[in-house]
């Protein structure tokens, strides 16, 4: 079993409650975030480490710090953990969201598993082992980055383009794996190795203004994107069955009529229906390109019919699916509505992205995960939402969502408090990932 510090699982603690206190909310707009207050904390907490920021506008701060090897023909390890958190509706929860409490034994508020929790502990890791003094063979890095939570254009994606030599490694891990899932075929790990791309699209949908007190015949632009959210939510393309979703369907341990099912792209989504409805929902995004309408601005007063009204799809593309492959998918959805609307991508788009399994690294991380867990099987997983790892995977550095996660939530509950009310995170988890840091360089740097 893995044995964990209860003293570096305090400061974990401590180390988290004050980023989530710090509020470093990303609501997409360039002036938000804040992310420098997360990265001075961070700055203090690193003192006596050789530091490197970069802040391409103001505020939007991220921070680097270098633990060099003694072998330069050693591995590379980058560890990074953003510092940006997504808004919250604060009535909706049960505690305060930025209080950063500890209560029963979990810290609480935004961003305690997305994903400050493995920032926090990330950054303990690295101060402790420069306290140790004992020099590693191979170089680890530190990364706390601005601007994950909308694409990471202020963030990493700016620093792998005009920092490179920097941030160059020859492994990235960054959220998130080692969660338990007890499946019918025995326990689980899942580990992430791939995620799927981005591809947000703005519809800009048209009308004709008028008084609002004749709408009769009216060409009511908030009317017709009204249709356009409800086509796009009717819309669904042909499954798609990967390597990714064979293992998990093999790990479901399933009947043979409902794992043939699962496998036949023209009968998955049927499939899904009999499954637990949180469980779907991921299978469901793991096998589709998703469109989900999630933003809507339009009109200026009740009694104008509005002439124009903005609509923001969050779209996640399977691999292999290109920008022109999504406007000829929102085309079909959409209809005879498509020649009505306007276009234009809302973040810089990305592919899905993968890493093989087999590296040194995976099987680091297999072997600790195992030793957490002794019973359960790492299963190789795929995100459905983006993570900053795309930027390094599109440069051929292999690149894992990682950690080390108690058995005290479900894979599902889990998933839930991924920009959900009341997010919190147990302290065993904390203590877990935290010397999952020091166990990988242990085994691979020193």
């Amino acid at each position: 079993m893995t044995s964990v510090d209860p003293g570096l699982t305090g400061q974990t603690v401590e180390l988290l409650q004050q980023l989530i206190r710090n509020a470093c909310v990303n609501d997409g707009a360039p002036g938000s975030g804040e992310e420098s207050r997360n990265a001075e904390l961070l700055t203090g907490h690193l003192d006596g480490l050789e530091l490197t920021s970069y802040e391409p506008l103001p505020g939007r701060r991220s921070l680097l710090v270098s633990l060099p090897g003694t072998d330069p023909d050693a591995p590379t390890v980058l560890l990074m953990g953003h510092t940006d958190v997504v808004p919250v509706s604060p009535d909706d929860w049960r505690e305060d969201p930025f209080g950063g409490e500890l209560i029963d034994g979990e810290v609480w508020g935004r961003g305690a598993v997305d994903m400050l929790n493995l920032t926090a502990s990330m950054a303990v890791a690295v101060r402790e082992l420069h306290r140790r003094g004992r020099p590693l063979r191979g170089t680890l890095k530190f990364l706390a980055v601005a601007d994950e939570e909308a694409g990471g254009t202020w963030g990493a994606d700016w620093i792998t383009a005009n920092a490179w030599d920097d941030v160059a490694c020859d492994y990235v891990l960054t959220e998130n794996g080692g969660i338990p899932a007890p499946m019918a075929s025995g326990p689980k790990l899942v580990m992430t190795v791939a995620e799927k791309g981005i591809g947000w699209r703005r519809i800009t949908v048209r009308g004709t203004p008028g008084h609002g007190s004749m709408p009769y015949g009216a060409d009511n632009a908030l009317v017709l994107a009204a249709e356009v959210v409800r086509r796009l939510q009717a819309y669904s393309p042909r499954a798609v069955v990967g390597e990714l979703w064979r293992g998990l369907v093999d790990a479901m341990a399933l009947p043979d009529q409902q794992r043939d099912a699962l496998l036949d792209p023209g009968r998955l989504r049927d499939a899904l229906t009999t499954m637990d409805p949180k469980l779907a929902r991921y299978c469901h995004a793991m096998t589709h390109t998703t469109f989900s309408p999630n933003v809507i601005r339009g009109g200026d007063k009740t009694n104008i019919i509005p002439d124009r009204v903005e609509l923001e799809v969050d779209i996640r593309t399977l691999p292999g699916v290109t920008s022109e492959d999504v406007d000829a998918m929102l085309a079909e959805a959409l209809g005879d509505l498509a020649e009505r609307v306007e276009l234009s991508p809302v973040v810089k788009e990305r592919p899905a992205s993968a890493s093989a399994v087999g590296t040194p690294m995976w099987d680091t991380l297999a072997r600790r995960a195992r030793a957490a867990h002794p019973d359960a099987e790492v299963l190789p997983w795929m995100l459905v939402g983006g993570t900053d790892a795309a930027f390094f995977r599109r440069r051929g550095v292999p690149s894992y969502g990682a950690g080390l996660f108690s058995a005290k939530a479900s894979l599902q509950e889990f998933q839930s408090r991924f920009h959900g009310h009341d997010e919190r995170i147990d302290v065993d988890s904390l203590g877990l990932s935290t010397q999952l840091w020091l166990d990988v360089a242990e085994d691979l740097l020193a």
